[in-house]
């Protein structure tokens, strides 16, 4: 039997893809944003989503939605949004916006997980965040986990990934457990010299390839997908991102899905003036006026953002440059250089899409993290024989009321509701604007 997995701050489940990828059932996931969670929901069918906040939820509703029973919990992960930074000589935990990290301790308390890993922005490891993540590794040593230290950066471009992003992980095992151990690069990035002990990641050219030129197709002008044969011939990454040939499922549990639909590629309209100045940019340069970096073919994409809300004045999603095309990339090839295989969905729109995948973490070096998890438990490691069929493909073109109204959620969130409420109000009103920290970590 696979071991059991709950992804907290779930997001669109980068996360849960990669641990899934390495062998874990992830059975449950916690995440408060409606329109992420629908996502969510269509890409892992057989995973009890619940739209929540951490702070609303307790390991018994996680048993009770999962159906788990007396199972047990392995592994809890996710990555829980770290917001204030209290003044020197006072304890960061003790801030109220930063409760959601003591809810993510107690929820795997209450499942009594063996394993905890938890993710977060390179930023809590400098300066005064320090401090917090010190009282961090207190916490969990007094909820009785013992955390792998000194703790590490990782860059997903040493994963495999076309992409340079570093994100804090802590590895941590009950006491008494084997502590799993961070895992060590698998390639060299494309960018940097070549290493003779491993071998060299894949490019921006390596992921984006083979897929075909959205500008092609007009019928992305009213939707987000297309069934075509302009696919070209791919790389060995862009192979694994296609799982054709029984690449790219890992221990993960196979998709029933169209490899010739190109998904996830909305038409973006670009004016005349805004196109010449995207083909007069030197690919790996910023092109000066939209401030947006062009892809280099041989390099790799810088760190793919979230974007902003309305709460914070305007919704922006900000795509680089594609190295060949006048335009900045889809969502699709924002899926490509964050590791996400083709088969996986984000929402049809492209403000949405572009900030489902700014906000996860890449499944490859999710993946890779798992596989640790996994050694040090010397769990099993399977290779699922079943096909699972994706979600209602309705699940994609919800709204934040459509999503509300089909997770139950009576009332969304309205940016007047985010000024005032109770301070339990407000922790989820941090929670809900996640999205803008991570884009301005």
């Amino acid at each position: 039997m696979r071991p059991v997995a709950v992804d907290l701050f779930a997001g669109v489940g980068g996360m849960s893809l990669g641990f899934e990828q390495a062998g874990f059932d992830v059975l449950a996931a916690v995440e408060i944003d409606p329109v992420h969670a629908a996502a969510h929901e269509f890409n892992f069918p057989d995973c009890a989503v619940i739209c929540s906040s951490v702070s609303e939820v307790t390991g018994d509703d996680i048993r009770a939605a999962a159906k788990l029973g007396d199972r047990k919990v392995d592994l809890v992960f996710g990555g829980p949004p770290c917001q204030g930074f209290s003044m020197i000589g006072k304890r960061q935990l003790d801030d109220p916006r930063n409760s959601l990290l003591k809810d993510f301790v107690r929820i795997a308390r209450e499942l009594d997980a063996s394993y905890i890993v938890m993710e977060n922005v390179k930023g809590l490891t400098v300066g005064k965040h320090r401090a917090m993540l010190d009282e961090l590794v207190q916490l969990l040593d007094q909820a009785g986990y013992e955390v792998r230290l000194p703790w590490r950066v990782l860059d997903a471009a040493d994963f495999a990934v076309p992409q340079h992003r570093e994100r804090l992980f802590l590895m941590c095992a009950k006491k008494g457990m084997p502590v799993p151990a961070y895992p060590a690069a698998v390639c060299t990035p494309a960018d940097e010299e070549p290493s003779d002990e491993i071998p060299v990641g894949p490019s921006c050219e390596d992921a984006l390839g083979d897929l075909p030129d959205a500008d092609r197709f007009a019928s992305l002008k009213a939707g987000d997908s297309v069934k075509t044969k302009a696919w070209g011939e791919p790389s060995e990454y862009a192979e694994m991102m296609r799982c054709t040939g029984g690449r790219g499922w890992f221990c993960g549990y196979r998709r029933e899905f169209d490899p010739m639909v190109l998904t996830s590629s909305a038409y973006t309209e670009h004016s005349d003036i805004s196109r010449r100045r995207f083909s007069e940019t030197q690919p790996g340069t910023v092109e000066p006026i939209s401030r947006l970096f062009k892809l280099h073919p041989r390099g790799l994409s810088n760190t793919l953002r979230a974007g902003t809300d309305g709460a914070r004045g305007a919704f922006t999603s900000p795509r680089p440059i594609h190295y060949e095309s006048t335009r900045c990339v889809t969502v699709r090839e924002m899926a490509r250089l964050h590791g996400f295989p083709d088969w996986f969905r984000f929402n049809a729109t492209k403000w949405h899409g572009a900030r489902q995948i700014g906000n996860a973490v890449p499944p490859p070096l999710a993946r890779a993290v798992g596989s640790a998890v996994m050694s040090a438990g010397s769990f099993e490691r399977t290779k699922p024989e079943e096909v699972v069929d994706l979600g209602p493909v309705g699940l994609l073109t919800m709204d934040l009321t459509t999503a509300s109204r089909h997770f139950g959620i009576e009332k969304p969130m309205s940016k007047r509701d985010r000024k005032s409420g109770s301070t339990k109000r407000k922790q989820v009103d941090i929670e809900r604007l996640r999205i803008a920290a991570l884009a301005a970590e």
